[in-house]
């Protein structure tokens, strides 16, 4: 077995601007580069090249991770409130939509809860994207953010399939319990039924089992999606699953994404055809309700101390080596 290496950076900033209207948030921040989890379908393994780093297993096995990102994202925010403009460009941030920001490497660094820390003490919501019970600890700092949420991804109740495209992810059965958790503490939850896999998890009893499972957990609402290879790099990584696990399927599915990274039209608009009808036979909502932050009222900057990073690491990991160049 491959051992996980983990390097410190140290990033310029932490906070991204989001500037696409389709996103239902205004930032993004990943705490990591690369995820422990290597599920075969992430459309993020592309990033890892900007690292100098392989796309291969490597993503999942040579973690980044921004050592300074509190530091870093605390005088971001200073810098942004100082104007008026840069209060009125602040709204709801999102927490993992490159690598999951609840990989087990957070258990020891922290450097999400710290993050967390620095947004609640400005009174900004956010929304977190990931697949792992490790976000519960965290529980009782997003219970003090108003407006924040958790989407949990789930694509599959399906161990067999689970097993085959994400191995080393929680099981749904524990990302379904920690949902009815969040969702007890008043805290808003949904499920991200993503990917959705062509003639693996795409048919109607499938797609049923999540909805009604999301429903029964007190989700709010679920929002599905469809494969998408976005990359030569993914699809490479993933069509190799593919032939290892469903050999029967590669063709059909060199044909359905040949010359793009997603799925026909047509195939995606059935596919959403039938998630809507299943949601309205459940009661639950296709998005998240989203409304843009009001004009923004900064609460006192933070007075404590910055807090130095470290922490060790046991087991199969191995100790983190020379920090790399500063990036954002």
């Amino acid at each position: 077995m491959n051992k996980t290496q983990f390097e410190p950076i140290q990033a310029k900033h932490v906070l991204n601007s989001v500037k696409a209207p389709s996103m239902p948030f205004d930032w993004s921040i990943n705490p990591y580069r690369g995820c422990q989890h290597g599920c075969s379908f992430c459309y993020a393994r592309s990033t890892h090249a900007f690292m100098g780093q392989n796309t291969d297993d490597t993503f999942q096995h040579h973690i980044f991770y921004k050592v300074n990102a509190k530091q870093a994202l605390e005088a971001q925010l200073v810098k942004m409130l100082r104007s008026q403009d840069g209060r009125r460009k602040l709204g709801r941030v999102a927490i993992g939509t490159a690598t999951d920001p609840y990989q087990p490497v957070e258990k020891q660094a922290n450097l999400t809860r710290q993050c967390l820390e620095v947004l609640a003490s400005y009174g900004i919501p956010v929304t977190i994207t990931t697949r792992s019970p490790l976000v519960l600890k965290d529980i009782d700092l997003l219970q003090t953010m108003k407006g924040s949420s958790v989407n949990i991804s789930i694509h599959t109740l399906n161990v067999t399939i689970w097993r085959d495209f994400e191995p080393m992810t929680p099981s749904p059965r524990a990302r379904f319990e920690t949902l009815a958790r969040l969702a007890e503490r008043g805290i808003k939850t949904g499920v991200f039924m993503a990917p959705i896999l062509p003639y693996i998890t795409d048919d109607q009893q499938d797609m049923e089992a999540i909805v009604e499972q999301a429903s029964r957990a007190g989700a709010g609402f679920v929002m599905g999606s469809v494969l998408r290879l976005s990359t030569s790099e993914v699809k490479s990584w993933f069509f190799a699953t593919l032939q290892q696990r469903y050999p029967h399927l590669v063709r059909r599915y060199a044909a359905m994404y040949h010359g793009s990274g997603y799925a026909s039209s047509p195939y995606r608009e059935a596919i959403r055809a039938k998630i809507n009808k299943l949601l309205e036979q459940y009661g639950l909502a296709a998005l998240e309700p989203y409304q843009p932050a009001p004009s923004f009222t900064a609460a006192a900057p933070c007075e404590e101390a910055p807090v130095q990073l470290s922490f060790s690491f046991e087991g199969e990991l191995s100790a983190p080596v020379e920090a790399a160049s500063p990036m954002h």
